[in-house]
């Protein structure tokens, strides 16, 4: 028994590592292509670049790892069910499902890792990725001025035709750093130097003139011409080497960090519900028809500062709702591991092929319902029409009864649906004529 067990464990180690590999590459592609034209107009080094899409690894593998179980599952599981294994336990006496133990128990240790990986390891990426981002949204700010656009800078605001390799062509800029009255400044073109960390910018004109207008005589127009002009635009506030932000976003938030926010809200709406039924018994104490001034300014104070409590209480509830979410959120889909498993398995046999094409298939269908499904309830949640232990649980639940369901027909040599019939209806549904072969039928 314990033979057959690691057997069939080492059979599905490889398929675990070949489908966490083509997931985890399809959504890294997926990833590039977002961050593909940040990359060019920021012209990042390789080593941000290396850190961005490895702080980005963290978030697919909380997806492809779940998907990665089941593709194995099923891809293990077909396989031994073509080359008859499974016939060769039963007629051994050996009851298929009695050998799941093993597996379940590497599933059940896998859903412990990630638990910890949903509630430490990936919030912390989060927050460094975060930070990160907003670094790169302000790394060589030279790639602000957009050609034929007008982009302001502190006092200045500057227009170009063309801005390759940060040399300017045709340059237009509206200076307000010294006068009410704008200079305008022309030029043939430019260079932009990055100074001080990013924290400056010097734009170096050439071929150029200067339209001005004195602020003390508004009537007199002077223009100057120039064959160099340098204008220096300080404290950007786009400093690369900022230290990085605490604030810390739910998807940002630790277990621990989720519980002590949830119990912070909790106290905040209790303060809330006091202070709004505080003014209502005050609104209630006042003369109904209050005829001098001052108690009909009390009046409207009062209905100010309760229409007041009441928005900040809908906003207190909307964001505990939000963390609430979340925290169900990162056990659920840890969970849709021991879920996967247990679907997996009578999928495996119900496909009866060892090609990883049908493997792929079924999980990708099955992975975009579920990952579908949870993201509805995370907005339905959101919005305050589902509980946010419900929401996310939901979509469990349904899974594992019908895991449960699939499992007590395989074990009864039923199927719920053959697929491998569907499949190849399909594919010669044009030979209408051909008859189904027995051992796709059976």
């Amino acid at each position: 028994m314990k033979i057959l067990s690691r057997y069939i464990l080492r059979e599905h180690f490889v398929p675990f590592l070949l489908s966490l590999l083509v997931v985890t590459f399809v959504l890294l592609i997926d990833r590039v292509i977002d961050l593909l034209n940040m990359i060019i107009e920021k012209k990042l080094d390789v080593g941000t670049i290396l850190q961005l899409f490895g702080l980005s690894l963290p978030y697919m593998l909380a997806l492809s790892i779940p998907m990665a179980v089941l593709v194995a599952t099923i891809l293990a599981f077909g396989r031994m069910t073509v080359d008859h294994e499974t016939i060769a336990m039963k007629s051994s006496g050996i009851n298929i499902y009695r050998m799941l133990s093993p597996l379940l128990f590497v599933a059940l240790l896998l859903t412990g890792v990630m638990v910890y990986f949903n509630h430490y390891f990936l919030p912390d990426t989060n927050h460094k990725l975060k930070n990160l981002t907003v670094k790169i949204a302000y790394y060589k700010p030279m790639t602000i001025i957009k050609p034929n656009e007008f982009t302001t800078l502190m006092d200045y605001t500057v227009f170009a035709k063309d801005n390759v390799n940060n040399e300017l062509r045709e340059v237009l800029i509206y200076d307000r750093s010294q006068t009410k009255l704008p200079r305008t400044i022309l030029a043939r073109r430019g260079e932009v130097i990055q100074m001080d960390k990013g924290n400056s910018l010097r734009i170096v004109l050439h071929d150029g003139e200067m339209h001005e207008r004195n602020e003390k005589e508004p009537g007199k127009y002077q223009i100057r011409r120039f064959q160099n002009f340098i204008v220096n635009i300080r404290n950007l506030g786009m400093d690369f080497d900022f230290g990085e932000s605490d604030f810390r976003s739910d998807r940002e938030m630790t277990y621990d960090q989720l519980v002590a926010a949830i119990k912070d809200k909790q106290t905040e709406i209790s303060g809330n519900l006091r202070e709004r039924e505080n003014l209502r018994k005050r609104l209630a104490s006042l003369p109904e028809a209050a005829s001098d001034y001052a108690a009909s300014v009390e009046n409207r104070r009062l209905g100010i500062m309760l229409k007041m409590a009441d928005d900040k209480g809908t906003e207190l509830v909307d964001d505990l709702r939000s963390l609430q979410v979340e925290y169900h959120k990162k056990f659920a889909l840890s969970f849709a591991i021991i879920i996967f498993v247990l679907i997996g398995i009578p999928l495996g046999l119900m496909t009866r092929t060892s090609g990883i094409g049908m493997a792929f298939s079924v999980s990708s269908v099955i992975f975009l319902i579920y990952y579908v499904a949870l993201t509805g309830g995370e907005q339905l949640a959101d919005r305050g029409l589902l509980n946010p232990f419900l929401s996310m649980w939901l979509t469990n639940i349904v899974f594992l009864i019908l895991g449960v369901v699939l499992i007590y027909l395989s074990m009864r040599e039923k199927q719920l649906v053959n697929l491998n019939l569907i499949t190849w209806r399909l594919s010669h549904r044009q030979s209408k004529s051909e008859e189904t072969p027995d051992e796709i039928i059976h």
